[in-house]
């Protein structure tokens, strides 16, 4: 039982994430490759009724499955769109209209990983933020969950990624022992 306390203490906690960024109500967030919601529904408890959180993601079933989640939750400010952001302006926003992007364990999983980062600062107001979180590859990291360490982008391969796209690299963050996580600023 402590074993496994202790190891999901040590794994990615979004609340504990979402109280290191400031986040303020009635901000718009863009969940990038939103997935079951991991992030998306704390997201939208943070920002509140006056807020938004764009829940995006290619699979319609998983698309679905945030729905009935937030009917069944009565959370109303999450709106589900199906995209690929591996093509130019994939998320149809207009741009500037966003205030956050979280991109959790989605470039190393894509091709188009610049396509994915411009789409990102596109759509970000000036001013605005990237949540960046992915696998840890480092000898630090307990790699024997999540994808093969072959597959994980190094943190400075990435933020060198983001400064190459425009972005300044603002913050780290504490993502516990499976990841790293850094807020890069447009």
């Amino acid at each position: 039982m402590t074993e496994t306390k202790n190891l999901t203490e040590k794994f990615l906690d979004p609340a504990s994430i979402i109280g290191q960024l400031g986040i303020e109500e009635g901000c718009v967030v863009a969940d990038f490759g939103c997935g079951p919601g991991y992030f998306t529904f704390p997201f939208a408890e943070a920002v509140g009724r006056k807020g938004t959180v764009y829940s995006f993601d290619i699979l319609p079933h998983i698309l679905e499955s945030v729905e009935s989640k937030a009917k069944f939750s009565k959370v109303g400010n999450i709106i589900t769109k199906r995209v690929n952001l591996e093509k130019e302006h994939g998320t149809k926003l207009v741009e500037n209209c966003v205030d956050w992007v979280i991109l959790k364990d989605i470039i190393f999983q894509n091709k188009e990983k610049e396509v994915i980062i411009k789409e990102a600062f596109r759509i970000l107001k000036p001013g605005g933020r990237a949540l960046l979180i992915e696998w840890a590859n480092n000898e630090n990291s307990e790699a024997t969950i999540g994808p093969d360490p072959q597959l994980r982008i190094s943190e400075n391969t990435l933020k060198e990624m983001f400064v190459a796209e425009k972005f300044s690299i603002e913050s780290s963050v504490d993502a516990g022992n499976f990841h790293y996580a850094f807020v890069a600023k447009k």
